[in-house]
Parts: structure tokens; C-alpha cells; sequence
């Protein structure tokens, strides 16, 4: 799958951004203008960006760098899960947790602890405990996979991150910024680009467009691990 085209961008309703009231002024060179009172995405600009980020990201990937994607945007949840799975990488669908990253030391600690319960629910053993402290663990297993389940295997903090409205998820973003991990994703009309590396600006509303976008990402990455050069014999 290659770049989408501007016309394809325009299929997949990538060009829409928010109401001219809740822009983001930063965003004014990126736009192609208004329409019923809607701004309008330069598809030229976006197509370029794309291809700039999914260039950056494969270098990530091909190295065997780490990609937290993060989106907890009902609409995004299967894609970006898809692509999460399809290139190994981790994935925040359901929830922040806050400190995630800035307080990586405890968070890792409750990753463990999680893994531990989860497997005890696989073995049986947590059938040592009375019926109702099952039931407390089981609730509490629910409230920790909502929050750790796509992130389980990180050994670490990842190097890059993958947003898809920084908006809504402004404390992920905020959280990689502060540890200088460098930001990739959609950044809406709405949104602040400067807390990107590279941002591409598109609709982060529309499931066609984030699906797009998504895909072409995957795609765009998917072969990176396999044309890693073998390691040199020793």
C-alpha cells in the first residue's frame, strides 16, 4: 500500500477539520480553508506528512525500536488494536493510567502484579482464596487489564509514540514530552502541533480517515523487521 493521494484523502473524508471556532491557530498554515464553517485540511500538506512519519516510524520498527500506540477514541479502538498486533508493538485502547510513563518504576511493579493475577486465574490457583475474595480479584483483574493489557509486554519506556487525538489523550502526550519521547500521529485543526515531532494533519474524527491513516501506517511498517540486516557472525 503506498501513500494515500490527496484524492484518496479526500474519500476518506481526511480533509475536515473542526469548526473555525475551536481551531488551533498554530494550525493555520496547514489548512486549505473554510467550508460552512469547517476548516479544510491542505491534502498535499497531509500526504507529505504521512509519508514523512511512516518514513521516521519504519526506521523506528526496522531497528526494533518500540511504538506505544495510543488512542482511547471509540472509533479507533479495533484499528489501532489491528495495528498494534500486526507490528508487535504495544497499544493503549481503554485507558490511561495516569504516570504510565513519568512513574514508569511503580507502574512496572503493578504490571507484574497484574500478570501474576492473571495467571493465577489461568493455573486455578487463585482457588485458595474464599469465593468472595475471588470475586475482589476478579474485579480487580478487570480494573487492571483495562489499563495494562496492551502494554503487558513493554520491558520499558517506549521510544517513540503513536497518538491518534492528542486532545483527548493530552496526558499521554503530555507525559511523552516531558520524558522527551518524540510524538508521531494525526494532529487535528484543533490540536497544538508543537507537541509532535512529526504530525499529520488530518481528520482524527471520521473512522474512514483514522482507518486510512492506520492502514497506511501498517502497511508502511509491516515488512520493516524483516529487511533488518542479520547480525554479523562473531
Amino acid at each position: 500500500m503506498s501513500i494515500p493521494t490527496p484524492k484518496e484523502l479526500i474519500d476518506a473524508a481526511c480533509h475536515f477539520g473542526h469548526r473555525k471556532e475551536k481551531w488551533n491557530p498554530k494550525m493555520k498554515k496547514m489548512l486549505f480553508g473554510v467550508r460552512r464553517g469547517v476548516h479544510i485540511f491542505d491534502l498535499e500538506k497531509t500526504h507529505d506528512a504521512l509519508k514523512k512519519a511512516c518514513s521516521e516510524l519504519k526506521a523506528l520498527q526496522k531497528s526494533g525500536k518500540s511504538i506505544l500506540f495510543v488512542s482511547t477514541k471509540l472509533q479507533s479502538l479495533q484499528p489501532i488494536e489491528r495495528v498494534s498486533h500486526a507490528l508487535g508493538q504495544p497499544v493503549v485502547t481503554k485507558k490511561w493510567v495516569p504516570g504510565l510513563l513519568t512513574n514508569w518504576a511503580t507502574i512496572k511493579n503493578r504490571i507484574r502484579y497484574y500478570l501474576d493475577l492473571q495467571q493465577s486465574f489461568k493455573t486455578g490457583e487463585v482457588e485458595k482464596y474464599t469465593k468472595k475474595e475471588q470475586t475482589a480479584l476478579r474485579k480487580e483483574l478487570a480494573k487492571l487489564d483495562a489499563g495494562f493489557s496492551g502494554v503487558s509486554s513493554m520491558k520499558g519506556l517506549p521510544d517513540a509514540m503513536f497518538v491518534i487525538d492528542a486532545v483527548r489523550d493530552h496526558v499521554a502526550v503530555l507525559e511523552a514530552r516531558k520524558l522527551s519521547i518524540p510524538v508521531y500521529g494525526i494532529c487535528d485543526s484543533n490540536a497544538d502541533p508543537d507537541n509532535f515531532k512529526v504530525f499529520i494533519p488530518c481528520n482524527d474524527d471520521a473512522l474512514k480517515s483514522i482507518d486510512l491513516i492506520l492502514s497506511t501506517v501498517e502497511a508502511e511498517l509491516s515488512g520493516a523487521k524483516e529487511e533488518k540486516e542479520p547480525a554479523a557472525k562473531q
